[in-house]
């Protein structure tokens, strides 16, 4: 099902996971055992999946401290699609980037991802490292996440890179990243929802958010949005905080505002700092819905734990 109808379809808000695949050489096996629990706890509709541009990701060490590493280390993401569609009937959702790949190896992998019957993507640009530049000079890469969007819905209408007679046309439901706090490179807010319309208007048919921790934020985009004619679902999503490190690492990496009422309380308890966190989880989460969130998009890379404990309180009330 694509994840546009498990909305549309939805009696209740839906609880949806982000996940890495595992990295290059290492077992699959943890991914499933973080899986076992995700499914045995939420039951989610979907589940994304990352990928990495060459040359440069940000992977989170144990003591929650974020690291630029280079190179593409986490390969596999269609493979693990295609594992979790088959080994739990869930919908997967790969992310295509704009980085790294020409547009025919993007082609090539939607036409993979049709042939398994994967029918969902997030279409994003991918960081950017520079090593993009002589590719989109001569125009064989997508520059912009639009860029890939717009490719994306060629092929729904059986248009491919190549003059195709009678193409098979692909049938993707198609998401993209929205900024509460903005985009980094952008200007101001305003200007980034304007640019957040035309992938919409490209095709969209979801947005999920970067990560946020006040929920003001949040709103506030929502209501941005609607103003400027974007209707489509405005997914929040939410990573908990759970290590002294995250409060440094985070804004840095993900270029994120961390309010000043958590902050505080975790300088006044470092001790306690992971409860504080999933506290300030439950009660963001807790509001979100309460006030019209359609889901929840819970960022758990390898780690579920923190997660589930916030969906449980959330199944209590």
């Amino acid at each position: 099902m694509k994840v546009i109808e498990h909305y549309e379809n939805a009696s209740e808000p839906l609880i949806s996971f982000e996940i890495l695949p595992p990295k290059r050489g290492d077992s699959v096996q943890s991914v499933f055992e973080a899986l076992d629990k995700v499914v045995k706890v939420a039951d989610p509709p979907f589940i994304d999946v990352t990928y990495h541009a060459a040359e440069s990701y940000v992977e989170e060490r144990p003591d929650g401290s974020l690291k630029r590493v280079v190179r593409r280390k986490r390969p596999g993401t269609i493979g693990l699609c295609a594992a979790i569609l088959h080994r739990y009937g869930i919908d997967p959702v790969p992310h295509l980037i704009c980085e790294g790949f020409t547009k025919e190896e993007t082609e090539d992998a939607l036409i993979e991802l049709n042939y398994l019957g994967i029918h969902n993507v997030l279409a994003i640009r991918g960081d950017n490292t520079g090593s993009q530049i002589s590719l989109n000079m001569n125009g064989t890469a997508n520059k912009f996440a639009i860029d890939l969007v717009k490719q994306i819905k060629d092929m729904n209408h059986g248009q491919y890179l190549e003059e195709i007679t009678n193409g098979e046309s692909t049938d993707f439901c198609v998401g993209v990243a929205g900024y509460p706090e903005k985009h980094f490179e952008a200007p101001n807010l305003d200007w980034d929802i304007k640019k957040l319309k035309k992938k919409v208007d490209a095709g969209a048919d979801y947005i999920v958010t970067q990560m946020f921790f006040d929920n003001d934020a949040y709103f506030k985009f929502v209501n941005k949005c609607k103003a400027a004619d974007i209707h489509v679902p405005i997914i929040p999503g939410l990573k908990i905080l759970t290590t002294m490190n995250h409060l440094k690492s985070l804004p840095k990496f993900f270029y994120l505002n961390i309010p000043d009422e958590l902050t505080a309380a975790v300088d006044s308890d470092p001790g306690n700092v992971k409860n504080i966190g999933i506290e300030w989880a439950r009660q963001q989460s807790l509001e979100l819905l309460e006030k019209g969130a359609p889901g929840i998009h819970y960022y758990i890379m390898g780690n579920p734990q923190p997660a589930l404990d916030v969906i449980d309180f959330l199944k209590a009330k």
